[in-house]
């Protein structure tokens, strides 16, 4: 916590503002926006429930095809399915581990040619990585299908001067307890469209018609933040680029001490654009390192350190088997061996350095025992 979130909660408190909506609700909405850049911003439950409000204003129905990156959390596609759509999942490229331009436009020429275009595009921003969003903007556009931005990883990131989540018709972002900024749950629907973020709202607090009485023409959900939750986002977003700061100086000293050792290979940070830094990522190569995925996050959990593999992508998952999935190229499966070779360390912008070289010195010692031998000195 920041230390100021108890102000914004109390003055919740006090002017009995307990309720979704509230000074603080309207104002996090303000200040959200305006640091992205976004016309507006609407405040909601969760990020999940900002995909499945953008799924809604671009009218996603039964039976519509919704391209979606396959190397992320399942909270990106489940929407899809909310809306009785069909997912089709995307494979990822080496250089931001995100959505393949290559793989986007393959999946675009067989829609096309099957005059099945897709309703939306959900590009994910992993772990505080923007996607390639020059290539993948244009490639959405010549199609002229919209793109749905999910930044719940990379609040605080830019591509090429742009706010993370500013690409696409919508952005959504996540204040989920593990998230930069936190309002223990929580999420946000940016768009410069401001009628659509008014049908938003609408929307999000059970479509409930201008009436007198309760009147209902259209299904609702119940997805507005509370007043006392927005006040926590306040607070939090007041110390977001100290956060950003303290991710990227976790992932420097991570790099510095280990990005020498052979077969460990770092997620990169494409040229013109700024990580947070979210979750430091690597790939370990186990024959050049001499030590496996596995054996380190083995090594790790008996320290009491919990490191966690990289995401499962979304077609390996049991839920979704049989959908349809479009790789990098014919040969290559680039997330399913982010899959395999990945791992995410602790990396909360909270962490002491000795907390971060307790950490990397298990590491040094796993790969020493197991190369039998001292690789680092």
């Amino acid at each position: 916590m920041s230390g100021n979130e108890q102000d914004y909660i109390k003055e919740a408190f006090e002017t009995n503002w307990i309720a979704p909506l509230g000074p603080n609700v309207d104002a996090f909405e303000n200040e959200i926006a305006e640091y992205v850049g976004a016309n507006e911003a609407v405040a909601v439950c969760s990020g999940t429930a900002a995909i499945h409000l953008a799924l809604s204003l671009l009218n996603v129905k039964k039976g519509d095809n919704v391209f979606c990156s396959s190397l992320t959390f399942i909270a990106s596609a489940n929407p899809i399915i909310y809306q009785g759509a069909n997912p089709v999942f995307i494979d990822s490229e080496p250089e931001t581990w995100n959505m393949s331009p290559d793989a986007l436009e393959s999946a675009f020429k067989d829609a096309s040619i099957e005059g099945n275009l897709p309703k939306a595009v959900i590009v994910v921003n992993l772990y505080g990585q923007s996607a390639k969003m020059d290539e993948i903007s244009f490639i959405c556009n010549y199609y002229n299908v919209p793109i749905i931005e999910d930044a719940a990883e990379s609040l605080g990131s830019t591509y090429k001067g742009k706010a993370s989540g500013t690409f696409g018709q919508f952005g959504i972002y996540s204040f989920n307890g593990n998230k930069i900024i936190t309002t223990s749950g929580g999420g946000m629907l940016i768009s410069n469209d401001i009628a659509a973020l008014k049908k938003a709202r609408f929307l999000a607090t059970q479509a409930r018609d201008p009436a007198p009485h309760y009147q209902h023409s259209n299904i609702g959900f119940n997805y507005r933040m509370s007043n006392i939750l927005a006040g926590v986002g306040r607070a939090q977003l007041g110390i977001l680029n100290e956060r950003v700061q303290a991710r990227r100086n976790v992932f420097n000293r991570y790099y510095q001490e280990l990005a020498h050792q052979p077969g460990f290979y770092f997620m990169p940070e494409l040229e013109n654009t700024f990580s947070n830094r979210w979750l430091t990522a690597l790939t370990i190569n186990e024959e050049e390192a001499g030590v496996s995925v596995g054996a380190l996050l083995k090594a790790l959990t008996e320290e009491n350190i919990e490191a966690r593999p990289v995401w499962k992508p979304l077609h390996l998952q049991p839920i979704f088997e049989g959908v349809k999935y479009y790789p990098h190229s014919e040969n290559m499966d680039i997330s399913e061996g982010f899959f395999k070779n990945g791992i995410c360390l602790p990396s909360g912008s909270n962490m002491t350095e000795d907390d971060q070289m307790r950490i990397i010195n298990c590491i040094k010692d796993t790969v020493t025992i197991g190369n039998g031998r001292k690789t680092f000195v």
